[in-house]
């Protein structure tokens, strides 16, 4: 088990194991519930495993345990800046269980992957967050995080991304 050495009384992180895959597909599940995206989960045990723990890991995870039990979890992955030519840290996901909070779990997840992000040489860490969600948009910017109003995330899913991909000239 790797164990994340934390100062935070009764508190862990530890990076997760394929045994773990119940675990975030629960906190998966529940994140969608608090954000009413409930609809938009399609991800299965097999496909978290196949794409965090398979031949190609696509992300990884770090689990927060309060007092031995999984409290949340942080998924996350790298991309890269053309402008400042280096990688960055992607935090997809975020969450904490309600009964939870409060207690400095959701702290040690994202400042964890800001050191991370440091000690791998990043020279940025993004996330994206509901607009609504205005208690998250506090807790980060009161951890330093500025909003950026002036970009808008793109999204093609589904159907509409067969139908791009349709659209390349094959040669």
């Amino acid at each position: 088990m790797n164990l994340i050495p934390t100062s935070l009384p009764d508190v862990q992180l530890r990076l997760a194991e394929v045994a773990d895959v119940p675990v975030i597909l629960s906190f998966i599940r529940q994140l969608a519930d608090y954000e009413q995206l409930s609809h938009q989960v399609i991800a299965t045990e097999q496909s978290l495993t196949d794409t965090l723990f398979g031949a190609k890991a696509f992300a990884e995870v770090v689990i927060a345990e309060h007092q031995g039990e999984p409290a949340g979890f942080a998924l996350f992955f790298h991309n890269y800046s053309t402008f400042l030519a280096k990688p960055g840290l992607y935090l997809e996901d975020l969450f904490v269980s309600p009964d939870k909070r409060g207690l400095g779990l959701g702290k040690a997840l994202i400042t964890y992957l800001a050191s991370l992000a440091v000690e791998r040489g990043c020279g940025r860490m993004e996330w994206s967050v509901l607009d609504w969600n205005q208690p998250a948009i506090d807790f980060y910017q009161s951890l330093g995080a500025s909003m950026l109003e002036d970009w808008r995330i793109n999204r093609v899913t589904g159907d509409s991304l067969l139908q791009m991909a349709a659209l390349f000239p094959e040669g």
